[in-house]
């Protein structure tokens, strides 16, 4: 699932591409790209064709359209969602679920996924920050987000630093894939107990979590596969600089010993033996 470095990608494109353009036409081709909606898709189409969208905004691994009505246009990519700028005479592909065509007859946005467990929705007075997801916290890029307060609330949650790095009502926007290159920076395994960390400790693991996932949006995010990929339909490649991640039995950057991969939360995480020692005893 694209996490904050992929989102923050296609939040700056889209920025470039549509901001200050007035929506002409909004076309839903399949309601459960619309699902959240809860008036139905007509109701959304119906509802954007003459807004202005004044700026693209993102909170953790979602992103809005602001408008001039003052509502917003929420987006999240899911597994496989893609926002792409693309000339009206490209023909449509068999994945495209909404598109938005805009009075310069310019680029159209279109909405493509695969999978379809990304969607849009329509934030009434949303503009400035969605409703629906004001309870997720704020990234280390945000303004708002107070690191010593973080560290705190990090070292307080009874659970492994992992799960605590993955939930966004922490810290937003991290994944699997920068929690574990994060966890290899901080020579910590994803099982040690959160309430063992010191606040030094603690500070440089986040430390570690910024500066992994600045790196990685310096490269566009990462990229397995052509399902991720920018507003122009090009692919990152911070997958070439991933220290454990994906690398099951490939030398540690560190040391050498063969990376291991581990079953957690129906995913898998990946470690190195040697620097990241399991902790003796499990976390709560």
């Amino acid at each position: 699932m694209p996490e904050l470095p992929e989102v923050e990608t296609v939040r700056r494109g889209l920025a470039r591409w549509v901001t200050g353009r007035q929506i002409d036409t909004v076309e839903v081709l399949h309601p459960r790209a619309v699902r959240r909606h809860v008036a139905g898709a007509a109701d959304f189409a119906a509802a954007l064709p003459g807004r202005t969208v004044t700026d693209v905004h993102r909170r953790g691994k979602y992103l809005w359209l602001a408008l001039d009505s003052d509502d917003a246009v929420i987006g999240h990519l899911g597994m496989s969602g893609q926002m792409l700028l693309t000339d009206a005479s490209v023909p449509p592909g068999p994945h495209l679920r909404v598109r938005f065509t805009f009075t310069d007859g310019g680029p159209e946005l279109r909405f493509v996924d695969q999978r379809t467990f990304g969607g849009l929705s329509l934030s009434p007075g949303g503009a400035l920050l969605p409703p629906e997801i004001a309870h997720i916290a704020p990234d280390p890029f945000d303004p708002g987000y107070d690191p010593e307060f973080v560290v705190t609330a990090l070292r307080k949650r009874r659970t492994g630093v992992k799960r605590a790095l993955l939930d966004q009502t922490l810290i937003s926007g991290v994944g699997n894939i920068y929690a574990d290159e994060s966890l290899w920076r901080a020579k910590l395994h994803g099982a040690r107990a959160s309430t063992e960390l010191t606040r030094p400790g603690a500070r440089r693991l986040l430390g570690h979590v910024t500066d992994v996932m600045a790196e990685a949006l310096g490269h566009g995010g990462t990229s397995f596969d052509a399902l991720y990929v920018n507003v122009n339909g090009e692919s990152g490649y911070f997958d070439r600089s991933l220290a454990v991640y994906g690398r099951e039995g490939l030398p540690c950057k560190r040391c050498g010993t063969p990376i291991r991969r581990e079953s957690f939360m129906n995913r898998s995480s990946y470690s190195c033996p040697r620097c990241q020692p399991r902790p003796r005893r499990p976390s709560p």
